[in-house]
């Protein structure tokens, strides 16, 4: 029989971030596989009101911790009242006591209306926003079924500088008809916009997807696994040239400009998740929110919290996570600290063979990628887990 994971015992000291799950968008994006739900009204008072029960929910299993970041995800979260994030940012700092420098992040969508409330949302207490531009030309913007235009684009970035020091932005990458050359391009005009956070993706095909059924329709081919490795390695080398190394797979910052919420999902530490769909990990347990608003709203009408899901973390499958998670950051991993919390969490033969083929790289107990390695990441991990 596994073993299940028992949670350490805490202290006062110990840290803790926050997700915020906002269901709710203008229209579905074709590529997207996350949580959204489009509607045609949206009762505010109510959702405020299921927010603030279902935090309260989560600070009475976790006193005594000190909150360090917020994060605001959907969704499209920007489309929040302002008086809605003003109220459970103010709940959770009163719940937990927040580090002097409490990181509170909204992703937000670029089009007009949502940019002219970045103020707004700025005076409610967000001070860090991530904007999904994707990318640059129309006709780009158009394939990938989003519901602004370069320039309005452009035009949220500005709005988003001007109120809060701290902005990130999404592009995606392998789009079909990509050369070197676009991308090239598209990379550099990203990196002279002065942004420290870059969050770089390459298009992926996810199961259930309306992309999904295009290409198998034939609508369209995804582009070549040759090319999309090429751009990976291109955006690698400019990235790290600009002074914008790659700290994860997909996201590059300046020393010092990473994202210190999603940190905490990588290096394997505690977060609490609420609103619908919201998944956290706490107290040696996985959590998950009910998945449709309505379902979310009528569990928190009958229990105060809107979990569906609440499970025992065996040692094995926190182990495989750690890993999982772990071997996605440049530091990598410190494979004698994870051993110490999970007993063995990879297979040490198979690790030195790696080393030797220069996918790996070990300096003392911290295990990383080469940058051979990242390319091929998921096999490694099939490879070395224990």
């Amino acid at each position: 029989m596994a073993s299940v994971l028992k949670p350490e015992g805490m202290n006062e000291a110990q840290t803790l971030a926050l997700y915020v799950h906002w269901p709710f968008c203008v229209s579905k994006c074709p590529y997207c596989d996350f949580n959204s739900h489009v509607r045609d009204t949206v009762d505010q008072e109510a959702w405020r009101s299921a927010l603030l029960q279902d935090l309260a929910h989560e600070a009475s299993l976790l006193p005594g911790r000190e909150l360090t970041s917020i994060f605001f995800g959907g969704g499209t979260p920007s489309l929040m009242p302002p008086e809605t994030v003003a109220a459970v940012i103010d709940a959770a700092t009163s719940h937990w006591s927040s580090s002097g420098d409490l990181e509170v992040t909204m992703e937000a969508n670029p089009n007009s209306a949502e940019a002219a409330r970045f103020a707004d949302l700025a005076k409610a207490g967000v001070n860090r926003i991530s904007l999904g531009l994707q990318r640059f030309d129309d006709a780009s913007l158009a394939f990938l079924g989003r519901a602004h235009s370069g320039d309005e684009g452009l035009a949220a970035l500005s709005a988003a500088q001007s109120v809060v020091d701290r902005v990130s932005f999404d592009l995606i990458t392998a789009l079909p008809g990509d050369d070197e050359e676009a991308w090239m391009t598209t990379l550099g005009r990203a990196l002279s916009l002065g942004t420290e956070h870059l969050s770089l993706y390459q298009l992926t095909i996810e199961p259930g997807t309306r992309f999904e059924t295009m290409v198998r329709k034939g609508d369209f081919t995804p582009l070549d696994e040759d090319m999309a490795a090429r751009l990976f390695e291109i955006t690698q080398e400019m990235t790290e040239t600009a002074g914008l190394p790659a700290y994860e797979i997909s996201n590059h910052a300046r020393p010092g400009a990473e994202s210190r919420h999603n940190l905490i999902y990588w290096r394997y530490q505690e977060y609490a998740g609420i609103g619908p769909g919201a998944h956290g990990r706490r107290l040696g347990q996985r959590t998950m929110r009910h998945r449709k608003p309505e379902n979310f709203l009528k569990a928190v009408e009958r229990n105060a919290h809107g979990l569906v899901e609440e499970a025992a973390l065996t040692r094995e499958e926190a182990a495989n996570e750690a890993l999982v998670m772990g071997l996605r950051l440049a530091e990598g991993i410190d494979v004698a600290a994870l051993e110490k919390r999970f007993g063995q969490i990879v297979d040490h033969d198979r690790v030195r063979r790696l080393i030797g083929q220069r996918l790996l790289d070990q300096q003392g107990t911290r295990l990383r990628l080469t940058g051979r390695g990242r390319l091929l990441l998921d096999a490694i991990l099939v490879e070395i887990a224990a």
